[in-house]
């Protein structure tokens, strides 16, 4: 039987179009290990590779660790962003917020 991390995992990675191979490829991992993952009652991943999995599958470590929430919530979304967001280049973060900056002048 699946974990509550491993049923958030398969989801995710569905919707993302990712086959188990390409989520581990992303990830640093095997799929084997990915599989087990998703599919073992009790897997103990490291905290390093639960943060690669939620960086890739766009949601925070604590999302996929909890196990009281079933769907990311906004909060979970927008973290995931901003950690992506500081991760990019300079220059791609100067033509986000020029778009913000256009965005708000519009109202």
């Amino acid at each position: 039987m699946p974990s509550p991390l491993g049923d958030k995992m398969r989801t995710l990675r569905k919707q993302k179009r990712l086959s188990l191979e390409q989520l581990a490829e992303l990830t640093d991992s095997s799929k084997s290990y990915i599989w087990e993952l998703e599919n073992k009652d009790v897997p103990k991943p490291s905290a390093d590779k639960i943060g690669r999995i939620a960086a890739v599958l766009d949601v925070t470590s604590d999302y996929l660790l909890s196990t009281e929430t079933s769907s990311p919530d906004q909060q979970v979304l927008d973290q995931a962003f901003f950690r992506k967001y500081q991760g990019m280049p300079e220059d791609t973060k100067k033509r986000l917020r020029q778009i913000l900056d256009a965005w708000d002048n519009d109202e």
